[in-house]
């Protein structure tokens, strides 16, 4: 893959040393820097266009005391803790060790593509760049801001890949430029607001409406937090990954791993260990494929909603009336729920009650009794929407392959506007593309497909998991995209599967329509910023 360097001066140089384990690769550790420190970082990073080494040094550095540092190499290993580890590690073979060890990573220069690769894992935390947030008009090296593969770039696809990508960037810019104007003729400031929560309301409307012009090639930054045994599953599954992008980057960061918890990746490369591993998940991979290709290669998909509820218990609620009931008891789990059926429906509502309590805000949640029954959504929503959705790793969620099969909408504010014409040329164009490098690249294919492209994928939770996705997805601020993804899972738990105690339970679902999505967001973020000061 072609990455660019990022370019800093000599003293610049010396002050990011102790603290990145390179300072011009696109992944790199951070050390030797307080937890909060890093963890700001990160939270920084997702709606910044800087790089996070650029972020360090123009709004970090000047709070931090560094003088004793400036002799520190981030790259050096510290010998004695490798040795220890891997006496523990290796000769006792105890896996756990390896959940004791963390490691801040940032990943930079990944496609939308390899994001969803890398944020796959349960066990890890992620921020990631934001289309929502952050204006992709801009360039990085002179280009603009998307993936060039080299296989690609070196076959005859190579000039009309490049060629195709600048016109949906140059598209999308001009559109921005446009919905700018437009959100600020459409949406006047208010009085009471400031510049700066009108400036940042409007530019995410801006942003929200045309994100779905850029393709899956466009390049995003991630940041992970993850433990050595995380990390290590990370890699397995990269390295077994069918996409070109997938493999060369776990590369990169076995590499920079290995400057910071070598001891806990020695198995991933090794043939007969981690080798072993990634062969036998691409192996089943492939041969699942082929199986499932053999079964339904002449079915076409049928035309269904855009969220379907297509599995759930409907003893649901009984089952965790009695989960709720069965640690505050000595009786067997088959008796309490015998007992639960036969309840009145003030006793049933009084138990759920005492159990939810009085929710003062959305991050008051039931314990795991909610956990004791679960749905199954299948889902058809445009690839920005699938972005923000898939970053619930606590359920079950798979996807299919993205391709401008299942169509896409024009959003309303962009019909608006007047930018439709652009916004369907920009499709058009994204899907010819696609179709012209589906035979020879049928995984880098995807590169080319415009985030406006619906995706059909599944999403599989408990109550408990359903109370959180649907509560913090139909916020005001949501994408609109995502929030009738939401919005529509709420409803159908309550009249399709008949759960409606536990949708009532879920008291901070909201299903209003908001116009400017990002504002009460911003003015309170601004009533937070102003009492701190």
């Amino acid at each position: 893959m072609q990455y660019v360097a990022e370019h800093f001066t000599s003293d610049e140089q010396d002050i990011l040393r102790p603290y990145f384990t390179n300072i011009d690769g696109p992944v790199f550790a951070l050390v030797n820097l307080p937890e909060v420190v890093k963890g700001a970082l990160f939270a920084r990073y997702s709606r910044s266009d800087k790089t996070l080494r650029r972020l360090f040094l123009d709004e970090f550095v000047g709070t931090l005391d560094i003088t004793g540092d400036l002799t520190i190499d981030a790259s050096v290993g510290l010998k004695r803790a490798e040795e220890l580890y891997d006496r523990i590690f290796l000769e006792y073979g105890d896996d756990s060790v390896a959940q004791l060890g963390g490691v801040h990573l940032a990943c930079e220069q990944a496609s939308n593509l390899l994001t969803k690769v890398l944020e796959w894992g349960r066990l890890m935390a992620y921020l990631e760049q934001s289309t929502r947030y952050i204006a992709y008009d801009s360039r990085l090296g002179g280009r603009y801001r998307y993936l060039r593969p080299q296989e690609v770039l070196e076959s005859p696809l190579g000039v009309r890949y490049i060629g195709e990508l600048d016109a949906l960037f140059a598209s999308y810019t001009d559109s921005l430029t446009r919905m700018l104007e437009w959100a600020r003729e459409r949406y006047p400031k208010e009085p009471g607001d400031s510049d700066f929560v009108y400036k940042q309301t409007i530019k995410a409307k801006a942003c929200d409406a045309v994100r779905g012009m850029l393709p899956a090639a466009t390049l995003s930054n991630v940041g992970i937090y993850g433990t050595g045994q995380g990390y290590e599953q990370l890699l397995l599954r990269m390295r077994a990954h069918p996409l070109p992008e997938s493999r060369q980057y776990a590369d990169l960061i076995l590499h920079e791993l290995r400057k910071v918890v070598p001891s806990f990746l020695t198995r991933v490369d090794r043939p007969e260990r981690g080798g072993a591993w990634s062969r036998h998940l691409e192996e089943t991979r492939d041969h699942t494929a082929a199986v499932v290709h053999r079964i339904f290669a002449d079915e076409e998909p049928e035309p269904r909603p855009g969220v379907v509820l297509t599995d759930f218990d409907p003893e649901g609620e009984d089952k965790v009336l009695a989960a709720i009931c069965y640690p505050k008891t000595s009786l067997p789990e088959d008796q309490i729920l015998a007992r639960v059926r036969r309840l009145a429906t003030d006793e049933r509502a009084s138990l759920l009650a005492a159990y939810v309590g009085e929710r003062t805000n959305r991050r008051h949640k039931p314990g795991r009794a909610f956990e004791r029954t679960d749905y199954r959504f299948d889902v058809l929503a445009d690839y920005g929407a699938f972005r923000d959705l898939q970053r619930h790793r606590m359920l079950t969620i798979e996807w299919q392959p993205l391709t401008p099969k299942h169509g896409y909408e024009v959003p309303d504010s962009v019909a608006e506007a007047g930018e439709a014409p652009a916004f369907v040329q920009a499709m058009e164009r994204s899907a010819a593309l696609h179709g012209a490098m589906a035979f020879r690249f049928p995984e880098q294919a995807s590169y080319a497909v415009s985030l406006a492209y619906r995706l059909r994928f599944v999403m599989q939770m408990n109550a408990r998991e359903a109370m959180h996705l649907i509560e913090l997805r139909t916020t005001p601020q949501g994408h609109p995209a995502y929030r009738h993804v939401a919005q529509e899972m709420h409803r159908l738990i309550a009249e399709e599967a008949g759960h409606r105690a536990l949708a009532a339970a879920m008291s901070f679902a909201d299903h209003e329509v908001y116009e400017l999505e990002r504002l009460s967001s911003e003015r309170a973020a601004e009533s937070r910023r102003a009492a701190r000061s």
